[in-house]
């Protein structure tokens, strides 16, 4: 069922405001499952796989809004939800269920959340991004039943039949010309080599006919981006996106501007790297999946500051530190780090504060480290809550005194 253990309401002012500053705001949804296997004796865990004894735990859905940069604002909605071991060896059933009944609803639920943002800014852009489970027709419908909502834009996974001449979708495109030759730095990863992948692009309008087992509901019209790279590589597969959306393409800088947008899916992927190696959220031993949802609620959001400082600190290092960490955060890191109480009159650069946080957490910084990982970074995070709290204290209503002379030597070192 979905939302079993519930659903956050996080459409928060500040993730609004941040959303609010940009154009076109890319608002990616993704599940992750969270693997408990380790932990048997917690209860009410499901399984995560399609098969019982290949693990239990939760399934995690969320969004995080996004800007065509890459840089994460924020969390709009979260679904967690442990599956029913008793539903298993039932997907001939569940096909007939309504979408409400099904666990698909969830990329439903999240467009419900995203429209909710897209209301507070009505001068902003604000697209519901996701892969190729959520090739679901009720989405579609969803998306286009109002105009000034949100703008949908996901990656095909069925070759669906059209209007036009019993024609399907992949035949369609496979029919346009060529609009234009769109270089792809494809990174290293594994044993793959980097390299340039050149991609052959068309689009077109497509007009989507419903299933067959939807066959009341009405015929679709939608734009299509077919980006497919031209030769086989010698090492990994060949590139391939078939990209639907509610945005009009009609010129090949339209078309190069959706393939751009789809890239930022994998900040949400990052993220989710971030949440379970840096934060260790497999690791929590509770006894109830509810009490891991209530620690998730809090991993979550230190998680985003976490993938947040580091993406700020890659792109703008020499920017000051003030456009992440608040006043007190940063006088009391510089306090502790050298041990003077006496703040700077300038703060810290972003790259100075961010490895300073990153040192708390047990970073050493030596010449062949290179930048804080997110481990690091999120023990430290959470030590300068602590140490931002104590300033916050000792520093409440406190007046300047000139010091006294003092009757005792002190050694400095004490303290």
């Amino acid at each position: 069922m979905i939302g079993g253990f519930g659903q956050y309401h996080l459409l928060s002012k500040k993730t609004v405001a941040r959303m609010s500053r940009d154009k076109v705001i890319l608002a990616v949804q993704d599940t992750t499952t969270l693997n408990y296997t380790a932990h048997p004796a917690t209860e009410n865990l499901g399984p995560i796989a399609y098969r019982k004894d290949r693990g239990i735990g939760l399934l995690l859905h969320d969004t995080m809004a996004f800007t065509r940069e890459g840089t994460p604002l924020g969390l709009l909605d979260v679904q967690c939800w442990a599956r029913d071991g008793a539903d298993f060896g039932k997907k001939t059933r569940r096909q007939s269920l309504p979408i409400q009944q099904k666990e698909s609803f969830k990329w439903l639920i999240s467009f419900h959340k995203v429209a909710q943002a897209q209301q507070q800014c009505p001068e902003t852009t604000v697209v519901s991004v996701g892969d190729r489970e959520a090739d679901i027709y009720e989405l579609f419908e969803l998306a286009l039943r109002d105009a000034s909502g949100p703008k949908l834009l996901i990656r095909a996974e069925q070759d669906r039949l059209l209007a036009e001449a019993q024609a399907h979708l992949w035949e369609k495109m496979a029919q346009q010309e060529v609009a234009g030759i769109q270089q792809l730095h494809v990174p290293r990863q594994k044993n793959r080599r980097a390299r340039l992948a050149r991609l052959e692009v068309r689009f077109a309008e497509v007009t989507l006919k419903s299933p067959k087992n939807k066959n009341r509901r009405p015929a679709l019209t939608l734009w299509a981006v077919w980006a497919r790279e031209t030769q086989v590589p010698a090492e990994g597969e060949r590139i391939e996106w078939m990209l639907l959306t509610t945005c009009p393409v009609s010129t090949f800088d339209e078309a190069i501007e959706k393939l751009a947008w789809y890239t930022i899916r994998w900040g949400i992927e990052v993220y989710h790297r971030t949440l379970k190696s840096g934060c260790k959220v497999e690791e929590r031993q509770l006894g109830h999946a509810h009490r891991i949802e209530t620690c998730l609620a809090i991993d979550m959001v230190v998680a985003w500051r976490i993938f947040h400082l580091a993406k700020l600190g890659r792109e703008t290092p020499e920017v000051p530190c003030t456009v992440f960490f608040e006043e007190a955060e940063w006088k009391a890191l510089l306090a502790y780090i050298t041990q003077n109480p006496n703040p700077p009159k300038k703060p810290p650069t972003l790259r100075e504060a961010m490895r300073m946080v990153a040192t708390l957490g047990g970073f050493l910084g030596r010449k062949g480290d290179g930048e804080p990982g997110t481990k690091s970074l999120w023990l430290g995070v959470q030590r300068l809550d602590d140490l931002s709290s104590m300033w916050k204290l000792l520093t409440a209503n406190s007046t300047p005194r000139p010091p006294s002379p003092s009757l005792v030597s002190s050694n400095p070192g004490y303290g």
